[in-house]
């Protein structure tokens, strides 16, 4: 049982501090944005940030939180999009879909670190983050669109 901050807001989750945070999540706060893929952050469905830090939910627990969580919710709406989210539309990133929340919120911890990253470097950072449409080539497009725009603004 904790109390999480969770995109700018103090939620109470009532599970034992032993259940990842993805479950917490989902189940107990039905942010069902972050997705499960594997159990086990091999996949990077599930990448929230704590504290601005890419992380895998399904391995941290509750009780081992340590700062503010941001997950897919919090960076934008489907009215207010974030540059980020915008530039995957753009590119026509997602196919399937279902890695996109993951990959987005890996993609904004890069950005936040490297406004301006190339090629080698958006591919390492994001190299965690599978897709099993294959659309690696459309994803880096994006976030080269999307340092663009985020360094005019």
């Amino acid at each position: 049982m904790a109390n999480l901050t969770i995109n700018g807001e103090t939620r109470y989750v009532d599970l034992p501090d032993e259940v990842p945070l993805l479950w917490a999540l989902r189940d107990g706060l039905n942010m069902t944005g972050t997705k499960f893929g594997c159990g086990v952050a091999a996949c990077g469905a599930c990448t929230v940030q704590i504290d601005g830090e890419a992380v895998r939910s399904c391995q941290v627990a509750v009780g081992d939180v340590w700062g503010e969580v941001t997950t897919i919710e919090g960076i934008g709406t489907p009215d207010n999009l974030s540059v980020l989210q915008a530039a995957w539309v753009d590119h026509q990133v997602a196919q399937c879909g279902y890695c996109q929340s993951g990959q987005i919120m890996q993609a904004a911890a890069l950005l936040a670190e490297n406004p301006s990253p190339s090629d080698a470097e958006i591919d390492d950072a994001m190299s965690g983050n599978l897709c099993r449409c294959g659309t690696y080539p459309r994803i880096r497009a994006a976030i080269h669109d999307a340092a663009s725009k985020m360094q005019e603004a």
